[in-house]
């Protein structure tokens, strides 16, 4: 994601360690961070809870009760009021600085979009809740674009930004509860109750990928309605069932085709699809090549 020209136009270089270009409106503030030279255990904090995210460059990043991590462009980070960072930029260069930015939100504008959710769009197990603890992932499109959207809106000099930021904090919220959420239930999913109802049927889905899915079966499995399981499940997981069974057949498949002895029509018939052709347009449209040409290059990459 590149920094809009009204953003580079407005920065002014004082040190080459974390200069920042910073913006203030009603409900958030947007800082952006530059880093000219390579530097360890710089020090940063947030009075407000703050969603960080990498524009450009490499850090790594230590915080309290966790390992530490690289922070690399297209991911975020979410952090808690008053939460320490501790910083290093191992790469960080005059010619390529380390570029990110980092947006504070009011906690009145979040209570109020989680509230709203909670009202409008109720979860299948308990309320929704923002974030308390750290929280790291990488940015699905729309939540890269409206990020790019805020960049642009807070360095625009429009009567009625505010009220434009307003609407893209809470549409950015509700995406990030949801990503946090789809978090939750595809990479912790043995770790919550067994009466957690999408829990068990994400486990459901992924011991029977092989296995003619439908929406019908499994909306069945949880007694629920087609039409009610499907609003649920896109509501929580921000996914079709039918796309999140597509997307874990295809997470089956690499790791399949990176044994050169299957053939592709084996693969396809593995992972569930029910017909080559599907099989092999559903790859494509997730890898950008095709299984065959995927296999070519992961066996040439492991010779």
């Amino acid at each position: 994601m590149q920094l809009p020209e009204s953003v580079l136009k407005n920065r002014r270089l004082e040190t080459l360690v974390e200069n920042q270009t910073s913006y203030a409106l009603n409900n958030a503030e947007m800082h952006v961070f530059e880093t000219h030279q390579t530097a360890e255990q710089v020090l940063l904090k947030f009075h407000y809870p703050v969603l960080a995210s990498m524009l450009e460059g490499k850090k790594v990043m230590h915080l309290h009760n966790s390992t530490a991590f690289d922070f690399l462009p297209g991911e975020s980070l979410i952090l808690p009021p008053d939460e320490l960072m501790c910083i290093d930029f191992p790469e960080a260069q005059m010619k390529n600085p380390t570029r990110c930015l980092a947006m504070t939100i009011s906690e009145d504008k979040i209570t109020e979009t989680v509230q709203h959710l909670n009202e409008s769009r109720a979860k299948a197990d308990g309320e929704w809740r923002f974030t308390d603890y750290n929280f790291h992932f990488s940015n699905d499109l729309a939540i890269q674009q409206i990020l790019h959207r805020l960049l642009f809106l807070f360095a625009e000099d429009h009567t009625s930004k505010d009220m434009f930021v307003d609407f893209m904090l809470r549409e950015l919220i509700i995406r990030i509860l949801q990503a946090e959420t789809k978090k939750i239930y595809t990479e912790q999913t043995l770790q919550l109750d067994s009466n957690h109802r999408l829990a068990y049927i994400i486990q459901y889905i992924r011991k029977n990928l092989d296995k003619d899915l439908s929406v019908k079966e499994l909306s069945n499995k949880l007694y629920m309605s087609e039409s009610n399981f499907h609003r649920v499940f896109k509501n929580e997981l921000n996914s079709s069932p039918i796309d999140f069974i597509n997307n874990e057949r295809i997470k089956l498949a690499v790791s399949l085709l990176k044994d050169p002895r299957k053939k592709v029509k084996e693969v396809y018939m593995e992972c569930g699809f029910n017909s080559l052709s599907y099989f092999i347009r559903t790859f494509r449209q997730k890898k950008q090549v095709s299984p065959k040409e995927f296999q070519l290059k992961a066996v040439r990459g492991a010779e």
